[in-house]
């Protein structure tokens, strides 16, 4: 089998990113799924993905695939990519993303679903907002959009993709109660960003617990 440039590498990152994010609590049974572009010298796969159907606390490089601009393989494999890959192939895409990372924690899901009429998740005031690329101060508000879910991953990613051209966004959104995607210019940025997300997400529900809201600064948004 033809040696795919740079695949190997980022199925290790990608292995390790999952039982990782597994061993924080954001990876309940089979859930969630995570990409890497590939280098140019890899066309024509685009990117490496993780496989549907896999528990993320034993996920290995045996269970991760390259596939194409069409999500397709691009060797012969008995893998199939994840169930949502059309959304990570519309990150790439649309937001010249290098890493795509998605979790399903308690936070995430909770917070998604009681913002999903309101369309947004306001973040403020939180000193680790400055994890995200161009945040240099706590004093700002950031807008984590939420979108509905839905089965329809296609038309979904569609719906997604005008929302985010339409306006600037924030290196993540929300799907409301099914859990949260961000991404990065490569796979160290996304899992600074998803780290950065899920830890303030985690303190929204503690301080939303005891009828509190985090303190509003000044409206920021940045370029994905």
């Amino acid at each position: 089998m033809k040696t795919i440039p740079g695949f190997t590498a980022a199925a290790g990152q990608l292995a390790e990113i999952a039982r990782w994010s597994h061993r924080n609590g954001w990876a309940p049974a089979t859930s969630t799924n995570y990409s890497v572009r590939l280098p140019n010298e890899a066309i024509p796969a685009l990117c490496a993905i993780t496989s549907s159907g896999v528990d993320k606390e034993h996920l290995g490089t045996e269970h991760v695939l390259a596939i194409d601009h069409q999500g397709r393989p691009v060797s012969d494999t008995k893998l199939i990519p994840s169930a949502e890959t059309a959304l990570h192939l519309m990150l790439y895409r649309t937001m010249h993303a290098g890493a795509v990372l998605h979790t399903h924690s308690l936070a995430a899901t909770l917070l998604s679903q009681r913002a999903s009429e309101q369309g947004h998740l306001s973040l403020s005031g939180w000193e680790l907002l400055k994890g995200l690329e161009g945040i240099k101060t706590h004093e700002c508000t950031v807008q984590l959009p939420v979108f509905p879910n839905a089965q329809d991953i296609p038309t979904l990613a569609v719906l997604i993709e005008a929302a985010l051209t339409a306006v600037p966004a924030s290196y993540g959104f929300l799907l409301a109660g099914h859990g949260l995607y961000v991404w990065g210019r490569d796979l160290s940025e996304a899992k600074r960003h998803l780290e950065t997300f899920e830890f303030i997400l985690q303190c929204e529900l503690e301080i939303r617990r005891h009828g509190h809201t985090s303190s509003a600064g000044p409206a920021y948004v940045s370029h994905g």
